[in-house]
């Protein structure tokens, strides 16, 4: 008799290695919780796992950086050798758009909170990269391309660990001629700080009940641009934002547009995932945004060298699960510490990592392992990011129901205002009514959506833009995406919803094939162009598509964004 697939995975034999803290994840709070342990103690052992090929390979933010979590860990970071972040925000714009024009409100109507003063426009793939450096300098291991497929458990249930640099597995799943087994990594302490849903956190979720008394997760899809653009027209220092066309004033989203040094702009739209009609093509509302005259004239002369993609968290304080579990911790957008209105979470997640080292250090003075760290749970709850996140945990809820402007902006505005002057919230602390995924709504109670052809020059196809992702992924692995039921998309998806995949892919991974008089519909899973967003595992509206880690070294390259 054969081994089933359960046996075979308990009779792999693999290599372990002991550490103090094992970290899933080189981001901003992985890096950050590394580097606090060892500012804490030089002699704990601490190692940082990284699925990118680099350290920064998959790290995609706009981005803005408030730095109070970077100077909790270098006060001097500024005159720091090799420290990118160095572009300080000179002028913050916020502007309503409509299909001609363009109105911009005043700051002064804005809450403190959402001014800028103080902060960076940075490239967070290259501040990694130089935490990488500072971590590494203190003595922390990282080890990128090396994807974490698996948690491990001790015999009490606490997390003891994880399965890393599991290679070689044919398309089928086999073990190929060069298959590596991979090791286990256990920690006294395994930190998961994966980005917006992560796939072991989502195991570590569902194992520990970590969601049982908080609301569902909302996401956004952020997607992004750098441009070099004509010198003249470039105003380093400069904060640009704007609501309404092409999304309108029901849908929620927005976009930004940043200017960074050397002649370039960081520019991308964020769409909300909670959108119903499932026409709704995000990608083609991102470049259709860049043909607004303001934006058109600014990009006129220039061109695009970078694109990517990836879903933001945007639940708020009332979406943030228990962070802590026997063994381990959330951090960062893990845990859905994005500041909505703000467009910021880079701050949140050096900030928890800070946080979750403290609480590890605290316990393993004390001969402590494989606990609650529950100083952890309570300080990210009460302390500098509860104190951030909630007089703004209102903003996604009033969007969700009344749209950006009368929601987001007037209610929201109102209601952030009174947290700020008043220190309470006037509408206290509302729910949100379901899933991004549970939003979409039949195709019959909707039209379909016309979007003009790409250009070339201002606009580009999906396909196009993912060439310059430098997305890579070997031929013969195994499909990281899953289907649960393979006859969802055809059979349900396909009939009433126009399978929506086809659309909400930044990168075009789904389609529906069809023979040459259109009949015979198949769906088609394209993995290679896959850039990990995370979409797909979101949005589906039958939550038929699990996204799962690939081999390490796959996925994008990013290089500066």
């Amino acid at each position: 008799m054969s081994e089933t697939a359960s046996e075979k995975k308990e009779n792999v034999q693999r290599e372990s290695m002991e550490y103090d803290v094992v970290i899933v994840g080189a981001g901003p709070a992985g890096l950050s919780a590394a580097i606090r342990l060892k500012q804490l103690d030089a002699d704990l052992s601490v190692v940082v796992l990284e699925k990118g090929s680099e350290v920064g390979a998959h790290i995609l933010s706009g981005a803005v950086l408030d730095p109070v979590g970077l100077k909790k860990l270098f006060p001097d970071f500024e005159t720091m050798s090799g420290c990118p972040v160095k572009t300080k925000v000179k002028e913050d714009k916020l502007y309503i758009f409509g299909p001609a024009g363009s109105f911009r409100l005043p700051n002064f109507l804005m809450p403190p909170l959402m001014h800028n003063d103080g902060n960076y426009i940075v490239s967070m793939a290259s501040t990694c990269r130089w935490m990488a450096e500072q971590a590494e300098g203190l003595g922390v291991e990282i080890f990128p391309g090396m994807s974490c497929s698996e948690l491990v458990y001790r015999e009490d249930g606490s997390l003891k660990g994880v399965v890393a640099g599991e290679f070689g597995k044919q398309k089928d799943g086999s073990e190929g001629a060069g298959y590596e087994p991979g090791m286990e990594l256990h920690g006294k302490y395994v930190f998961l700080s994966e980005g917006a849903r992560g796939s072991l956190s989502q195991k570590a979720i569902a194992k520990y009940g970590l969601d049982a008394d908080c609301q569902p997760p909302k996401f956004g899809l952020g997607m992004k641009e750098i441009w070099d653009i004509d010198p003249e027209k470039h105003s380093v220092g400069t904060v640009v934002h704007s609501a309404g066309w092409p999304l309108g004033m029901k849908q929620g989203g927005g976009s930004f547009l940043y200017h960074a040094e050397n002649n370039q702009v960081f520019l991308g739209l964020i769409v909300d995932l909670n959108y119903k009609n499932p026409y709704l093509y995000p990608y083609a509302e991102f470049q259709k945004w860049k043909t607004h005259p303001d934006i058109a004239e600014l990009l006129k002369g220039g061109k695009r060298v970078s694109y990517g993609g990836r879903v933001v968290t945007k639940g708020g304080i009332q979406s943030v699960p228990k962070v802590c579990f026997p063994g381990g911790a959330l951090l960062g957008c893990t845990a859905g510490l994005v500041n909505l209105p703000r467009i910021k979470g880079n701050h949140n997640a050096m900030l928890s990592g800070i946080a979750a080292a403290d609480a590890a250090y605290n316990a393993l003075q004390t001969g402590r392992q494989g606990d609650e760290l529950v100083d952890y749970d309570d300080e990210l709850h009460n302390g500098l990011i509860g104190d951030d996140l909630r007089p703004v945990r209102n903003v996604a809820p009033l969007n969700a129901k009344f749209g950006p402007f009368l929601g987001g902006m007037i209610l929201g505005g109102m209601d952030m205002w009174a947290a700020t002057i008043a220190k309470f919230n006037i509408f206290g602390t509302l729910k949100h009514a379901k899933d991004d995924a549970l939003s979409t709504e039949p195709k019959d109670k909707h039209k379909p959506i016309d979007y003009p052809k790409p250009d070339g020059v201002l606009t580009f196809d999906r396909l196009t833009n993912v060439s310059f992702t430098a997305t890579n992924h070997r031929e013969d692995e195994p499909g990281h995406l899953k289907l649960i039921d393979s006859s969802i998309p055809i059979d349900v998806n396909l009939p009433v919803y126009d399978e929506p995949a086809q659309r909400y892919c930044p990168a075009g991974v789904y389609e529906v094939v069809r023979d040459d008089d259109g009949s015979n519909p198949r769906f088609q899973i394209n993995a290679q162009n896959c850039i990990h967003c995370k979409t797909c595992d979101l949005k589906d509206p039958s939550k038929n598509i699990v996204w799962t880690v690939p081999e390490g070294g796959g996925g994008p390259n990013y290089s500066n964004m």
